[in-house]
């Protein structure tokens, strides 16, 4: 069988906007170096609406926003300050510890902004936990890509289908946008360790098996997977080598060592993180 299992997302509730947890999941809690995996939209705020994500801390990670349809404006402690568009890349580095917030710009409030997306995160390796924080925009034109028999494939991060992104990742990776019309025939490669398929809209077959909207198939190992799309479908294929251990997550930090964690808690509580330039508000830590 192609397909290992298959996992169901949850709803989360960030304050009036809804998202789908994929992972983490107690089926599993990690795909390669991926330890979390949230499907934003797609969304139509009301006018004057939009996403407000306050300054919140990151350690042992890189996260990566990859939009399909809207704009988030990112803001950072090291006094980054990116807009991000569908098929940019938006890719930040905690390391050792970085604080970000996310908004909407208030000159797209007014006509009811639309949001549609993937935000992900990428545990380091161990010996890149606490390297230092640092952000890169890669505009959509600078990731390579590539269109075949009606899939229009997209090189997000690491390495797939001959190509390489230009995020520097810290270990084997594998991320990639799959934009397919229907009837659209493509195989899977079994060049990383662990790899899943992701549908955010449309419907696939895999292994003569249904996908539907919202689900993410974990691919077995070993040899070629081959899938058609029964709809106009976009995918995510995801992966990469298996985490060098376990990794503990708690609120928005990461960590191989628990320790850490509580000191990041401390750090954050005592405004160790860094001021986010032009922002007043922050997050506090959960009671829980």
């Amino acid at each position: 069988m192609a397909i290992d299992i298959v996992i169901e997302p949850k709803p989360r509730d960030l304050g009036g906007f809804t998202v789908r947890r994929v992972l983490p999941q107690i089926a599993r809690r990690t795909v390669g170096p991926f330890v979390f995996f949230d499907h934003m939209g797609p969304v139509a705020f009301p006018a004057g609406g939009g996403i407000d994500v306050r300054p919140h801390p990151h350690i042992g990670l890189a996260t990566v926003t990859y939009l399909f349809e809207g704009e988030i404006m990112h803001r950072d402690s090291l006094g980054t300050v990116q807009p991000i568009s569908p098929g940019d890349v938006n890719w930040m580095v905690a390391g050792s510890g970085i604080a970000h917030s996310e908004r909407t710009r208030a000159e797209l409030r007014p006509s009811g902004p639309r949001l549609h997306g993937i935000q992900s995160w990428v545990a380091l390796p161990r010996d890149a936990e606490e390297t230092a924080a640092s952000f890169i925009h890669h505009p959509k034109a600078s990731l390579p890509a590539r269109e075949r028999d009606g899939a229009r494939l997209r090189v997000i991060a690491g390495t797939a289908f001959g190509m390489t992104s230009p995020a520097a990742v810290h270990s084997p990776t594998l991320y990639v946008d799959l934009d397919l019309e229907q009837g659209a025939r493509l195989d899977i490669a079994d060049d990383h360790e662990e790899r899943a398929l992701y549908v955010a809209s449309g419907r696939l077959e895999v292994d003569g098996r249904e996908l539907r909207e919202g689900q993410m198939a974990i691919l077995a190992p070993g040899g070629t997977t081959a899938l058609q799309a029964k709809a106009p479908s976009r995918v995510m294929l995801l992966g990469g080598a298996r985490l060098d251990g376990e990794r503990h997550v708690w609120w928005n930090f990461v960590s191989s060592s628990r320790q850490r964690i509580e000191q990041a808690k401390r750090d954050w509580r005592e405004g160790k993180f860094g001021q986010v330039p032009g922002e007043s508000e922050f997050t506090p830590l959960p009671e829980h």
